[in-house]
């Protein structure tokens, strides 16, 4: 990989760290510079605007969280399991250095809603992903009998919504707490579902 290739993955990088804490609205240019220790040309020699870096720094932010998900869930063989590491993934989320600021969907999503229509879809694509993933997870928990029957759409939404609303909980209140409690009652509830291995 070039130098200017390295650069411009640095600025993206920070950027997204930027976005992600501050939010697109509050992170001004002058924050990024200092952030990358760039004057203001050598990041628009890789970026169009700041909505071009914006863009770009969402992707870098959700592509960590895909790769994330590789290592931490699917190397579970067994579905609950699978679902117990995307509650402890998402436990985990704001000791990330580039996702300390919460998950970057959910604060797209918020800040997006009506003010940035490109970065509004790329959350609504993010969230798709990550409601289908966890669906197909329980689906073939289901048919592989490792979980009960039960409406793999509704679980998911379930299992989105507490772990969003914790997160925000916790960085509303700056406590924790929030997230332990709701993934003590989600592991719980998953724990209820799981059919145990035959030995």
């Amino acid at each position: 990989m070039g130098k200017g290739e390295l650069t411009k993955q640095r600025i993206t990088a920070e950027a997204a760290r930027m976005f992600n804490s501050k939010g697109y609205k509050h992170c001004s240019m002058q924050d990024i510079m200092r952030a990358t220790r760039l004057q203001k040309g050598g990041i628009y020699r890789y970026f169009s605007s700041k909505d071009d870096l914006a863009l770009a720094a969402f992707d870098f932010a959700y592509n960590r969280l895909r790769q994330r998900y590789r290592v931490e869930v699917f190397r579970k063989p067994h579905a609950s399991h699978r679902l117990m590491a995307v509650l402890e993934l998402h436990g985990s989320i704001l000791d990330d250095p580039y996702l300390e600021g919460g998950c970057p969907i959910l604060n797209t999503a918020i800040e997006a809603d009506d003010t940035h229509s490109a970065l509004k879809l790329k959350a609504q694509k993010a969230m798709d992903e990550w409601r289908h993933t966890i669906q197909i997870i329980i689906q073939k928990g289901v048919e592989r009998q490792e979980v009960k029957t039960i409406d793999a759409e509704q679980l998911g939404a379930v299992m989105i919504a507490s772990l969003e609303g914790a997160v925000m909980l916790a960085k509303l209140y700056s406590d924790k707490t929030y997230i332990t409690r709701i993934i003590h009652h989600l592991k719980t509830h998953i724990e209820s579902l799981a059919i145990k291995e035959k030995v």
